[in-house]
């Protein structure tokens, strides 16, 4: 057996929050987007980079709070771009971990966390 690669569902309740979370805030772009028919929950695929996220509007789906890890590099960088866009919801820090990686996290507008990390350069 192979697994192949992983892709989070993550609940989301409202769409307009969403978008200005992961696209506008985070920088994702929307690969695709689908409801069964107009005015049904959205269920939508997007991604940055390697990163790839399903985000559901439908109940059944998942539930919220969920908590993940992204692999990044160029953290700073990130960083310094989230803090230019000044948001007003969120405004990350770095956290050195004693397991040899520097996090940063944050928290969607649905409670998920997704703490992106880097190996620390020696």
């Amino acid at each position: 057996m192979i697994l192949g690669k992983t892709t989070p569902i993550l609940r989301i309740f409202d769409e307009a929050k969403a978008r200005e979370f992961y696209i506008d805030f985070l920088g994702f772009k929307v690969d695709w987007e689908h409801r069964f028919e107009p005015g049904m929950p959205l269920y939508m695929q997007i991604s940055k980079d390697g990163c790839v996220l399903h985000l559901s509007e439908h109940v059944g789906d998942c539930c919220p709070g969920a908590a993940m890890r992204i692999e990044s590099t160029e953290l700073d960088a990130f960083h310094a771009e989230l803090t230019a866009k000044r948001y007003k919801y969120y405004r990350p820090g770095i956290e050195k971990m004693p397991w040899g990686t520097r996090d940063m996290s944050v928290k969607d507008p649905f409670g998920n966390r997704l703490t992106f990390t880097d190996a620390i350069s020696s």
